[in-house]
């Protein structure tokens, strides 16, 4: 267990990286909140995607170069299926930089793959405290509860999320004969 957490502290370069030492996340929040604005009144699934994408490249923007650089590779990490490597770098992550959002949001990503729900549920939560308008959170927190077999929750929840991005992929859920459909919904 000891070994397992200095394990966690080690950095990508030389030196032990502590949580004192992650500067202040960037707050992207009005820029966010600006292209929530877009997103909710783009006219087609293609402008939406790509205002989608630029939402990422905040909620991407890591508080210094090594948060960066532990956040890149875990992302890489998890693209190609390792998931244990993926987990181990956003524990790093999360240990260096308790109060950046997406540290939180992309481990939760790795548990919600790995089928562990409710470890997922609980990093969406945190997410979701330090970023309150982070759609994806609020998406994947819907899907880990869909998961979790918490119906109304998880319907309620991705309600939420699209009522800030109706294009969202998961929408579909939620539509007519959906798993989250609105209740008292008439077809």
């Amino acid at each position: 267990m000891k070994h397992a957490l200095i394990a966690l502290l080690l950095p990508l370069s030389p030196g032990l990286l502590w949580a004192s030492d992650c500067p202040e996340a960037p707050d992207h929040s009005a820029q966010i909140n600006r292209l929530i604005a877009e997103i909710r009144v783009a006219p087609n699934e293609g402008q939406a995607r790509q205002i989608s994408n630029r939402m990422w490249e905040f909620w991407a923007d890591a508080p210094d170069e090594q948060a960066q650089a532990i956040l890149d590779r875990g992302m890489s990490r998890r693209s190609s299926w390792d998931l244990l490597g993926a987990l181990e770098d956003f524990d790093r992550l999360v240990a260096y930089c308790p109060d950046y959002a997406e540290g939180y949001n992309q481990r939760a990503f790795v548990n919600y793959l790995r089928q562990d729900f409710a470890a997922a549920l609980v990093d969406l939560d945190r997410a979701l405290e330090l970023s309150p308008t982070h759609v994806a959170a609020m998406s994947g927190r819907a899907l880990s509860l869909l998961g979790l077999s918490r119906i109304d929750e998880a319907r309620e929840g991705l309600q939420e999320a699209l009522e800030l991005n109706p294009w969202l992929p998961e929408r579909g859920l939620a539509g007519p004969g959906g798993p989250l459909e609105p209740k008292g919904k008439d077809i």
